[in-house]
């Protein structure tokens, strides 16, 4: 189980906006669901932009036009015979908000409308959506996610993120024609946020850390790694000659078991150990301590994760991360790890 409340927190840490102004507020307030926690930081995210004002591109347009703009398409002015009604089809750029990322925006806020949340929310969405009358419909079925974010729509980071989390949930349609968030976010989708979710707290709230999701290159004897696989962490931190490697674990069930035994799983130990041993050959003979973690979000079996093993002369972790307790007992946790792994460093610093 997850809190809904610590899923703002989570977004908030992984999508940069903890202090921007307007988002604050809905780490104060009570929801009975996800659909309404999306909906109110969408709401408050929308109204930012707005704000600022909504982003702008050039958008090509072809038209009929009495007076020229542009460029005269003489093919087209010909073929439709524009000249008769002493016009001419003109080619033009018009620096238009009718942008792809504001047509998500505005076809994001139909959906929520039609989910399960608050009138006063949806009175709220309704009202918002009169400032999109100028921009087109989308189907959001044929959305391209991958988007490229530059300085003029960089604010939009954060919006997009929430439009695809809220599409990719609000996908039942009921009898009535209303939609509902599916359980939030398939196991898969969850997961990538949790991840996210771990290092942009390190790397925020512990800036003397070094937080990266670092590749770690095979120690090979002869340098040839034709079709190994890419070593990718989720978590690394490091200060001076220590390094901490967390694989973040999202999972429905985080034991495994096997003739009435549980066990972790195999495969999460041996891609932890894999990793740190392959980082501690990149130190050689210099003076290091290199630790592995596996971080697994906690769920409601009886029993959870929690171990501490030495194995070939490196500490590896296994730890859970109650994410349906208080954020402030979420948060001592998390510095807790850092506490135990770099307490050495930090006295010395």
């Amino acid at each position: 189980m997850i809190r809904i409340q610590n899923i703002y927190h989570m977004l908030a840490y992984a999508f940069h906006v903890l202090h921007e102004q307007g988002y604050a507020e809905v780490a104060t307030e009570d929801f009975d669901n996800t659909a309404e926690l999306l909906a109110a930081i969408f709401s408050r995210g929308v109204n930012s932009q707005l704000k600022r004002g909504l982003g702008r591109e050039y958008i090509p347009r072809t038209e009929s036009l009495s007076t020229l703009r542009g460029r005269i398409d003489v093919t087209e002015t010909v073929k439709t015979r524009a000249i008769l009604r002493r016009q001419m089809v003109c080619d033009y750029d018009e620096f238009s908000i009718d942008t792809p990322m504001n047509r998500i925006l505005k076809a994001t806020m139909a959906l929520l409308v039609r989910s399960d949340i608050s009138k006063s929310r949806k009175k709220e969405l309704r009202g918002l959506l009169a400032c999109f009358a100028e921009v087109a419909d989308i189907d959001l079925e044929t959305v391209d996610w991958r988007m490229r974010y530059d300085r003029n729509n960089r604010t939009y980071r954060m919006l997009m993120n929430v439009c695809w989390l809220v599409v990719k949930g609000l996908l039942q349609t009921q009898e009535d024609g209303s939609t509902r968030l599916m359980d939030f976010l398939d196991e898969q989708r969850m997961s990538r946020l949790y991840e996210k979710f771990i290092l942009e707290y390190y790397r925020r709230e512990h800036p003397g850390l070094r937080a990266e999701s670092a590749y770690i290159k095979w120690a090979l004897d002869d340098g040839f790694d034709d079709m190994l696989p890419v070593m990718h962490s989720d978590i690394m931190l490091s200060k001076d000659d220590a390094v901490l490697i967390i694989d973040a674990k999202y999972y429905t069930h985080t034991m495994q078991q096997q003739f009435d035994k549980r066990t972790y799983h195999s495969r999460n130990l041996y891609q932890i150990f894999a990793y740190v041993k392959n980082k501690e050959e990149e130190f050689a003979e210099a003076p290091h301590r290199v630790s592995g973690m596996l971080l697994y979000a906690g769920t409601d079996e009886e029993i959870q994760p929690n171990g501490v093993y030495r194995m070939s002369g490196n500490q590896i972790s296994v730890k859970t991360l109650d994410l349906n307790r208080p954020f402030d007992e979420i948060r001592a946790q998390l510095d807790g790890i850092v506490a135990t792994h770099f307490a050495k460093e930090a006295a010395c610093s």
